[in-house]
């Protein structure tokens, strides 16, 4: 039987580390962040109050065995003048199928038998209305993904502003789990979003799968920047509650200089650097090798060979 493991994140992270992971036999569940608010996404978010669907797409996409045409369209964005202009045709389907069948899990079960999954999708939450918050260590607060990504500030802790319910697939998931993996992405946006409910980390206490971290290649602006590899895994040990990261896959592949300060210059992102003996001090196993992928000059994770090292590592 294959090993069972829950993915927990959001963002382009999960989804391109999901279209690894699904190469090999595993009994794969992504449990996906839903309190994007920006975009297409924020936009159907007012208007139907529903959870955001922009991340459940990219993941559904990244697990679907479809014909490429469909995930084109899926994926497709309008070029238009009006209200619509920059809407992704797939946010439209998910919100549909979620008034079909009332419920988003429900929509995302639809939808996934239509792009014939290898995994499960399921969102953290049914809410629509959940907002994310963030103190800043100069006092401020900035409600709203977007608005905590734009802020320019350094974030102190993130919170929710209303009481998340947790999907109670999501829960039941994570406890039968064999391995929990937290994604690759957006430390504060992506990834803390999901654990920083009391039921989530009730779940993990009783799991008794390992808890494995696939650190970032680059820091993310107004989130993490100048973060080292034992930095991010700080961060999640204070969101964990009992639990710790036990596990993280690491690049240790050499950057190209050019290539980094192509980074720093356009998108203001650096090297995570991997400082070895902090990270030996949090006593996380290290999983590390040359995850370096290159495509039209952006760093990328080989997810393919990141995949091959999970697998390796459940058998």
């Amino acid at each position: 039987m294959n090993k069972k493991v829950v993915i927990l994140g959001g963002g382009n992270g999960m989804s391109t580390l999901l279209r690894g992971l699904k190469q090999f036999p595993l009994d794969l569940t992504a449990i996906v962040s839903v309190c994007d608010d920006g975009g297409s996404t924020g936009k159907l978010r007012k208007e139907f109050n529903t959870p955001a669907v922009g991340d459940i797409r990219r993941v559904l996409i990244s697990l679907s065995e479809t014909e490429p045409l469909f995930e084109k369209m899926f994926n497709y964005r309008f070029k238009a003048n009006g209200y619509i202009d920059g809407d992704v045709v797939g946010n439209f389907l998910l919100q549909a199928m979620t008034d079909i069948t009332g419920s988003v899990s429900d929509g995302i079960e639809a939808l996934g038998k239509v792009l014939n999954l290898k995994g499960k999708v399921l969102p953290l939450t049914e809410k629509g209305d959940l907002t994310l918050v963030a103190k800043m260590t100069d006092g401020t607060v900035v409600e709203g993904e977007h608005n905590i990504t734009n802020a320019n500030k350094i974030i102190d802790k993130v919170y929710y502003k209303e009481n998340p319910k947790i999907t109670p697939e999501a829960i039941k998931e994570i406890k039968e789990s064999d391995l929990i993996i937290l994604s690759m992405g957006s430390l504060y946006t992506s990834i803390i979003p999901n654990l920083i409910s009391p039921e989530v980390k009730q779940a993990l206490e009783n799991s008794k799968a390992k808890i494995m971290y696939i650190c970032n290649i680059v820091t993310q602006p107004g989130e993490t920047d100048d973060f080292t590899v034992s930095d991010h895994i700080k961060v999640l040990n204070e969101y964990l509650g009992n639990r710790k990261v036990d596990v993280v896959v690491v690049n240790s592949g050499y950057i190209d200089v050019d290539i980094a300060e192509k980074y720093q210059t356009l998108e203001q992102k650096d090297p995570v650097i991997f400082d070895k003996k902090e990270v030996e001090k949090l006593d996380a196993e290290i999983i590390s090798d040359n995850f370096l992928k290159i495509e039209d000059d952006m760093l990328r994770h080989d997810v393919v060979k990141v995949a091959l090292n999970i697998f390796a590592y459940l058998l």
